[in-house]
This record gives C-alpha cells, sequence and structure tokens, in this order.
C-alpha cells in the first residue's frame, strides 16, 4: 500500500480516536464509573457476580464494602478451574488465553486471564493509541515507510485442556492481524522462538537488511540487541544500520538506568523515545508528550482503577480510594478491575500522580520490592534518579544493579549493600559511593534521617560485579528475555546474597 494512503488511514483513525480520548481527559470520572457499572452488569451472571451479587449493587460505595481486595494467591483456586476449561468463574465470555508471568519475586509462574475482550479493547486498543499520539506530536513522521522492529520474551505457546498459555507477548503475536506482522520485524516465527541466545542472533540476522524506522521492547534486553547489531554489523551507530530509525517505544523497566548508553548508539538529539506502562494484567498508561517522562493514564480500556496510598499499606488503617480522590505526589499501590475478570486485583505496582488534570503518572516501583528494614522507605524511584545523577557526574554507564539491608548485629549498625555491574566504572569507587549516599539522602528524606551521624544506618556498602553477572543469573534461573527483570530492591537478603556467590 502506498505511504501516502497508509499516513491518510492513520488520519482519519488518529482524528477518530482523539474525540474518544478527548471525552476521558474532560470527564474522567464519569468514564470510570460508567466502566465499572458496565463490568459489573456483564458478569452479574458468573460465579463471582453472585457470590457478591453484582446485580445489587447501584454504587461504587457498596462495590468497595462488598469486594475484597485480592491477590493472586486469593484468585488461584478460581484461575486454575477456568484454566482447565470451565467458563463463567470470574468473566462471562470463554477465558482462552492465560499469560504466564513469574514476575521477579518469585519462581512460582502466575497464570493471568486474558479475555478477548482484553486482547482487543485494552492491548490492541493501546498498541494503536501509542502510534496515534507518537504520530499527533510528530506530523512529519515517516514511521509507516519502514518496519518496527519489536522484542518481545516471545516462547512457544503451550495448550492444555483447550486453553492456551505463554508470555504474553506470544498471546499478542499469535492474535495480531497479519497486516501488523507486514509491519514488522523479526517474522513471527523468529519472534517465538524459544531459546533465547539463539533467537538474539537470528533476529539480528534478519533485521539487519530491513528499512527499522522504530524499536519497541523492554530497554535491558533491546540494549543487548542492539549492542550485538552493531558488533555484528561493525557499525558504531544504528543509524548506520538503519538511517530512517526514529523513535523507541519502551517499558517494563525503568528507562532512566540505560539512558546514557541509548544516548551513545543512538546520537541524533531529535531521535525520540516514547514510554509506556504494561503488564500481563492489562495496559494502563502512554506517554502522550514528546520529551516527557510523564504517562497519560488510559481511562477506557476496560480497566476500573482503585489505589491505595502506601503509607497504609498493610496495615489496619489501610485505606482504598477510587480515581477521584487520587493527590499529586502520593505514592499509591494499584488495584485494578478488567473485563478478564480480575476483580479489585493488586498487581504490586506503585505509582505517583505528576498532574490530575489529566491524570498523569510516572511508575515509582514495586509494592514488593522497597527498602524498609530501618524505616528508611527506599523506593526504586529514588534509587535509579540517584543512580542517574551519579553517573552523569562520574561519566559511569551501569548495566545492572541490585541491593539488600546489611542487618544489624550486635552494636553493628545497619546499611544497604548494592551489587553494581558497570559497562564503564567510575574511576573512583569511593567518590561514587559518597555522591550516591548524598543523592539518596536528598531525594529521601526517611534515608536522609537514618544515616544522620550514622545513627541507624552507616553509608553503604558498594560491590562491583563482574561482567555479564546479573545475565548469567537470569540464564541460571531459566528467566532470559522479554518481560525477566532484576529484583532492585529487596527487603532481604535472598537475591544479593546468590548474585555475591556467582560473583565470587
Amino acid at each position: 500500500m502506498p505511504i501516502p494512503i497508509v499516513n491518510s488511514i492513520a488520519t482519519w483513525f488518529l482524528k477518530k480516536r482523539f474525540h474518544q480520548i478527548e471525552l476521558f481527559l474532560k470527564y474522567p470520572h464519569d468514564v470510570q464509573n460508567e466502566l465499572l457499572f458496565q463490568l459489573i452488569a456483564m458478569a452479574k451472571d458468573t460465579e463471582i457476580g453472585k457470590q457478591y451479587d453484582f446485580a445489587s449493587i447501584k454504587d461504587y460505595k457498596t462495590f468497595a464494602e462488598r469486594l475484597p481486595i485480592l491477590t493472586y494467591e486469593d484468585n488461584q483456586e478460581r484461575i486454575e478451574r477456568s484454566r482447565k476449561g470451565e467458563n463463567n468463574i470470574f468473566w462471562p465470555t470463554p477465558i482462552k488465553w492465560f499469560a504466564k508471568s513469574s514476575g521477579t519475586t518469585s519462581a512460582k509462574s502466575k497464570f493471568i486471564p486474558v479475555s478477548y475482550e482484553s486482547l482487543e479493547d485494552c492491548h490492541y486498543a493501546a498498541s494503536k493509541d501509542l502510534l496515534c499520539m507518537y504520530l499527533n506530536n510528530n506530523e512529519n513522521s515517516q514511521l509507516f515507510t519502514g518496519k518496527s522492529l519489536r522484542l518481545g520474551g516471545s516462547k512457544e505457546l503451550y495448550t492444555e485442556n483447550g486453553t492456551v498459555f505463554g508470555d504474553l507477548s506470544a498471546i499478542l503475536i499469535d492474535n495480531m492481524p497479519f497486516w501488523a506482522e507486514f509491519s514488522s520485524t523479526p517474522s513471527n516465527k523468529v519472534s517465538l522462538m524459544s531459546d533465547w541466545e539463539y533467537k538474539m542472533q537470528a533476529i539480528v540476522d534478519e533485521t539487519i537488511n530491513e528499512n527499522v524506522t522504530s524499536l519497541a521492547g523492554v530497554p535491558s534486553w533491546m540494549l543487548v540487541l542492539l549492542n550485538n547489531v552493531l558488533e555484528t554489523t561493525g557499525k558504531d551507530s544504528l543509524f548506520d544500520v538503519w538511517p530512517n530509525l526514529e523513535v523507541y517505544f519502551h517499558g517494563g523497566v525503568s528507562f532512566m538506568p540505560y539512558a546514557e548508553q541509548y544516548k551513545t548508539i543512538l546520537p541524533k538529539k531529535d531521535f525520540r523515545y516514547y514510554e509506556i506502562y504494561n503488564a500481563s494484567e492489562g495496559f494502563f498508561a502512554i506517554q502522550d508528550q514528546n520529551n516527557s517522562s510523564e504517562l497519560l493514564l488510559m481511562l477506557d480500556y476496560g480497566i476500573f482503577y482503585e489505589f491505595i496510598p502506601m503509607d497504609t499499606y498493610g496495615t489496619e488503617d489501610q485505606k482504598i480510594i477510587p480515581l477521584s480522590e487520587v493527590r499529586k505526589d502520593v505514592n499509591y499501590a494499584v488495584v485494578i478491575t478488567t473485563n478478564a475478570g480480575l476483580w479489585r486485583y493488586k498487581i504490586g505496582d506503585t505509582i505517583r500522580f505528576t498532574s490530575t488534570n489529566p491524570y498523569r503518572i510516572k511508575v515509582s516501583g514495586r509494592t514488593k520490592h522497597h527498602i524498609n528494614v530501618f524505616g528508611e522507605e527506599l523506593i526504586i524511584e529514588n534509587a535509579e534518579d540517584a543512580l542517574k545523577k551519579v553517573c552523569k557526574k562520574t561519566k559511569a554507564d551501569i548495566v545492572d544493579y541490585t541491593v539488600a539491608p546489611i542487618f544489624m548485629e550486635g552494636k553493628e549498625k545497619g546499611a544497604h549493600e548494592w551489587l553494581i555491574e558497570f559497562k564503564k566504572p567510575p574511576t573512583d569507587i569511593n567518590l561514587f559511593n559518597e555522591l550516591l549516599d548524598n543523592a539518596l539522602k536528598s531525594l529521601n528524606s526517611d534515608y536522609e534521617a537514618k544515616r544522620y551521624n550514622n545513627i541507624t544506618l552507616n553509608k553503604p556498602k558498594i560491590n562491583i560485579a563482574r561482567q555479564q553477572l546479573f545475565y548469567d543469573w537470569l540464564k541460571l534461573h531459566n528467566k532470559l528475555g522479554g518481560q525477566h527483570k532484576i529484583p532492585r530492591l529487596s527487603n532481604t537478603r535472598k537475591y544479593i546474597d546468590e548474585l555475591l556467590t556467582l560473583n565470587n
């Protein structure tokens, strides 16, 4: 299809969709409220709908009082029955697909239900919206003159009892319309390879001769792929391989630790980076402005949002509030009710609102991934902001890192122990440590208070990891590729002790 026609179709869709987006921007609470009652009405005759008498729920207050907040473990028995082919348990339409996700906290697999509605009205709708927003902000884009290089964690799909499970990316690729494969690289055959290391080279071989105009994937794994591309081609810049490359769509882990390395291999000031926030449970937010670190919360994807202020999380005084009651700059745990039958489900992420008109957010971390052994309440956002500042000052580059507590023993104070793999190490690790400590103090008043005169916490301890340590650890745990991530912060020493043993 000629490019002008493609652009015309995209422009038409863009204008049509922006009218709908403007609706939830203008009336966010009405859109969310209406969506909640659509979900309740749809599921009223399901097993869970009858258990909680959905038919008699007429307002949010009743919904919140009647349904408990649930974790995966609370849902597991129903999900297992659904995986065996039983229908109408928590959603009225048959659930054929389950996204297998182990996350970073447990080797135990989770099977997240993916309904036809969530596939079409959430995941695929978000992919279209991402393109719409990008094209709206970049009228001279030549995105459709070439292909998008997508890097998923795709492995083969498995069928049991008539239902299918696998990585979400594999489910999305398997159900993708034919025109989407035509505009993407590598081929589905290569994308769905199970051996990550073999697949990586196959992707390089298949894509280096394509006209790639965009990249899409998790920053850590995409960086591995792109460095392989440069190594294979002998080029210094990716623009020497793909001269029309104009944007990288990224999500899954924070981009901050990798930003400088991307600038080195993509040395153009006008190159665009667009962030997304999605998970197996749904697609939640999209960067809607050029050169922004804020994400627009998408309110019409069949997901109803609630939030738990982290200062009450897990306590007797825990509060759960709807979107209409959130405030800026407060750290919240995210609770979702979805068109795949997840009801008041804790996804384990934390976010904070940077704006409430419209509702824009930043992902701040995970409910389980913080360090609060000594009352310091260190979150991933603090760690990554501090690392960015220190790397800039010391001209260092980081590949990966993890942090854990050093527990108090006798009269010995506690501390934080860092294990960092550098691509380019600082010339003076002691200065790096001092700058990191000071940056954390400036970003987190609780940490600063515990560090004051070493009252509770001693200075951090930094270990330098050997090259490819984190890669080898992931390989050892069969977690190479895709959505698999290094656990950044932990209240226990489980991960760091394993990694230190492997390091030695």
